[in-house]
């Protein structure tokens, strides 16, 4: 039932022009054969090499593999590696060394991290108005608060207790009810997040709120927990690897209605002791690591099959991304053990910076701008292991029919479903804003975000066999998209990209979290 339609092809003699843009020469098929060389690959009119792949890849993923001891390294024993930290090092000399144990290319490209961060000993006390249990005369009970520091929040060191202000959830109109919040602690509540669209507004509704905060001369802010059970979690407000404008910090959330409690039964007499001796460092070099599979006809057009290697470190960064970078090294793997060539060439990349904003994958676009025409999609996951429907498409109606046909052989898996919306949320987001066809796994909600950022990400909760499904997926989805004849959609103008932004509403969501400006100005995104 299987038919090979490869064929050989004569290794011409190219000369390379420039470290990026080179021109790559051929390589010879190993597989090849002498069939009709017009073959359309995974496309409309024969889709007979996704079967042919997809057949090949399931007993290679789903049988025994390095898979699962690689991620346990990367988590167990590596564990959180925030960008610029001496444990982003080791994953980095990990990954490079799971690459070429599964026999791929791999190198890697450095880039400049603005400044290094990590947390103090970070402490808050409130002094207790109730005078429940009272201490001797003349002094203040003093109740600790569960919290950490923000990522890249500045330090703070309190020696005087400053009042609390609850501000609500933030809105105008709670700041006015407030009243002044100079020189104050602000508490902002939240609500737990359960679904997609929950996450989403951790990080778009801050913006606002932190305006506020500093237009009002407060002194930091205190986040109420979106999690349960007294569970701590790491995000970051700021977006662009600088340090951000506020100390702030996250407090557990049953803390926090604690502290809330207290502010509406004693207005205006809360007592806050916040202590956050953060460590900030210089600019430092940081890497993506990038493994490489040639094609065999156009070597120098790429489909790129990416996830972020970095992540916060209370936990280990298993749901979030270390599963998924185990799934690129996995896939990798698996395309190299087929035997099988695609047209084009599938670059692996491992992605760091991307819990400050994204940045290594900003400066991979950067570095790789001159090539941008004949990149041909970019594939990323980044969401735990919930089961996968489908891919967002960026906006892009244009890819979907392809993507449809790539993912035939699997169709009974009902990973076949697209969408059509565009965010900021991950790694695709600079590919995007060039115009090139981007992917992004979309799945089912599962344990992600329960444990997303949080002190319990770790490797018990990976379903190492639904991460293999996930595996044959976007290892079909990156062998297919570059075996086609023809791409799989074009790289669009900015006026097509602008077009897309305000349909799909990314150009509110860059307005809100400051990427906005950079766009207009052509600082980021495709150039006017």
């Amino acid at each position: 039932m299987r038919r090979t339609f490869f064929f050989l092809i004569s290794l011409l003699p190219y000369f390379l022009t420039s470290s990026l843009s080179a021109q790559l020469p051929p390589v010879k098929n190993p597989l090849g054969t002498t069939q009709n060389t017009a073959s359309a690959g995974c496309s409309t009119a024969e889709a007979s090499s996704c079967a042919q792949v997809a057949a090949k890849l399931l007993p290679i993923v789903m049988g025994p593999s390095p898979m699962e001891e690689n991620l346990r390294r990367l988590t167990d024993e590596i564990g959180g590696r925030v960008t610029g930290s001496p444990q982003m090092a080791k994953a980095v000399e990990w990954a490079v060394a799971a690459f070429r144990a599964a026999g791929v290319d791999v190198h890697t490209e450095k880039y400049t991290l603005p400044v290094t961060w990590s947390e103090g000993d970070t402490k808050i006390l409130i002094g207790d108005p109730a005078g429940i249990a009272a201490p001797p005369e003349g002094t203040v009970r003093l109740v600790p608060v569960h919290a950490v520091s923000l990522g890249w929040s500045p330090p703070i060191t309190m020696r005087d207790a400053a009042l609390l202000a609850d501000v609500g959830f933030g809105t105008e109109e709670e700041f006015a009810h407030a009243g002044s919040v100079k020189g104050r602690v602000l508490l902002v509540h939240t609500e737990i997040g359960s679904t997609w669209s929950d996450l989403f507004n951790e990080y778009l509704r801050p913006p606002d709120i932190i305006k506020r905060a500093v237009a009002g001369g407060a002194k930091a802010i205190l986040w109420m927990g979106a999690r349960e059970r007294m569970l701590l979690y790491r995000h970051t407000n700021s977006l662009n690897g600088e340090i951000d404008e506020i100390p702030q910090a996250a407090a557990a959330r049953e803390d926090a209605m604690h502290l809330a409690r207290l502010a509406a039964a004693y207005p205006g007499k809360v007592l806050v002791m916040l202590q956050m001796p953060n460590k900030i460092g210089g600019p430092v070099e940081q890497e993506n690591v990038v493994g490489e599979i040639r094609g065999y006809e156009k070597p120098n057009e790429a489909v790129i099959l990416g996830a972020h290697l970095d992540s916060w470190e209370l936990g280990t960064g298993a749901l979030d991304n270390g599963c998924n970078v185990a799934l690129i090294i996995e896939a990798a793997r698996a395309i190299k053990a087929t035997g099988l060539l695609p047209r084009r060439t599938i670059r692996f990349v491992l992605f760091s910076g991307e819990e400050q904003g994204t940045i290594g994958s900003y400066e991979y676009v950067k570095a790789h701008r001159a090539e941008l025409d004949k990149i041909r999609a970019m594939i990323t996951f980044d969401a735990g292991i919930g089961r996968v429907t489908g891919y967002s498409l960026g906006g892009r109606r244009d890819t979907e029919a392809g993507v449809r046909e790539v993912l035939t052989p699997l169709e009974s898996w009902g990973a076949n479903h697209h969408t059509f919306d565009a965010s900021f949320g991950t790694d695709n987001f600079d590919f995007l804003l060039e115009g090139v066809p981007t992917l992004v796994a979309n799945q089912e909600e599962a344990n992600y975000l329960p444990n997303y950022h949080a002190a319990s990400d770790t490797l018990d909760k990976v379903d190492m066999r639904e991460l293999k499904l996930h595996t044959v997926i976007a290892a079909l989805t990156a062998w297919g998209i570059a075996d086609r004849t023809e791409p799989l959609g074009k790289r669009l103008t900015r006026s097509e990209i602008e077009a897309q932004m305000k349909e799909t509403g990314l150009d509110q969501q860059m307005k809100t979290l400051g990427y906005w400006e950079a766009w207009q100005s052509g600082a980021r995104g495709r150039k006017p």
